[in-house]
């Protein structure tokens, strides 16, 4: 595909999530009858455009809870939005959610089966990369113990060896590479130095200010789910007082808090 051909395609889009305040029928019914609210919605996307070429590399920023990981799901496929279109041409391949797609009681071998078919691989293809998945993973004789048993970490390295074995044309990754030891992190960041080389486009969540500077050559932010910025990753940066301090631009270990 040409530099010019449009991989993902944001128009108009909207995703609205409800909270709800109370968990039993009994709180709720009791909260109404006092004229308390029991429910209540926000946008978590709110009429978000934008394009995506082929072969570009996408720093997606933002402060927790500005929309990001719901963007990516909704690029993955695993949402659909309220209002607007999502378009994305090619395999999309990623790890947005720590042991998204495992099944609990199967083994961490039988799981990349299953993962990988989700990925769209074929039965034939898993199986030749079968031992390189599990080497990259590097988590040793659990690879054969049930995946209910991982921890976060491990459950992370099964995911991301998967994932970045898939040939795909777009590749998504969260910050969810920020769980496991640093030699696994160093690791991760060289496979997707190698996508971003390789052509393919790449759709990069991170609060490292080095990290994006250093791996995107563009950079969109969103606040409260609206498009705040778009452009330049060093303009990019600056736009969220990143070269403040507030970022550690050497450390890609810094606790990532939960995104919507």
């Amino acid at each position: 595909m040409s530099s010019d051909t449009v991989a993902i395609k944001i128009d108009n889009v909207s995703k609205k999530f409800t909270l709800q305040y109370h968990r039993t029928l009994k709180q709720v019914a009791v909260a109404a009858a006092k004229g308390h609210k029991v429910r209540d919605t926000f946008l978590a996307l709110d009429d978000v455009s934008f394009e995506v070429k082929q072969g570009e590399a996408i720093g997606l920023m933002g402060l927790n809870g500005s929309g990001k990981s719901t963007l990516l799901k909704l690029v993955q496929g695993v949402m659909r939005p309220d209002s607007g279109t999502v378009r994305t041409r090619g395999r999309i391949a990623g790890l947005i959610a720590t042991g998204a797609g495992f099944h609990p009681q199967l083994s961490g071998r039988e799981n990349i089966y299953l993962n990988a078919a989700v990925f769209g691989m074929s039965e034939a293809e898993t199986r030749r990369k079968l031992d390189s998945i599990i080497d990259f993973a590097d988590i040793g004789k659990h690879i054969d113990s049930e995946v209910g048993h991982y921890s976060s970490g491990m459950g992370a390295r099964l995911g991301f060896a998967i994932a970045i074995h898939v040939d795909s044309d777009i590749f998504l990754a969260d910050e969810v590479l920020a769980v496991g030891d640093k030699p696994f992190r160093q690791k991760c960041m060289a496979k997707i130095d190698e996508i971003r080389t390789s052509g393919r486009t790449l759709f990069y969540v991170s609060h490292s200010a080095a990290s994006v500077a250093r791996m995107c050559d563009r950079v969109i932010v969103l606040e409260n789910g609206r498009m705040g910025f778009d452009g330049e990753p060093e303009a990019g940066i600056k736009y969220l007082h990143y070269d403040d301090g507030d970022d550690d631009p050497g450390n890609d270990e810094s606790a990532m808090g939960a995104d919507i």
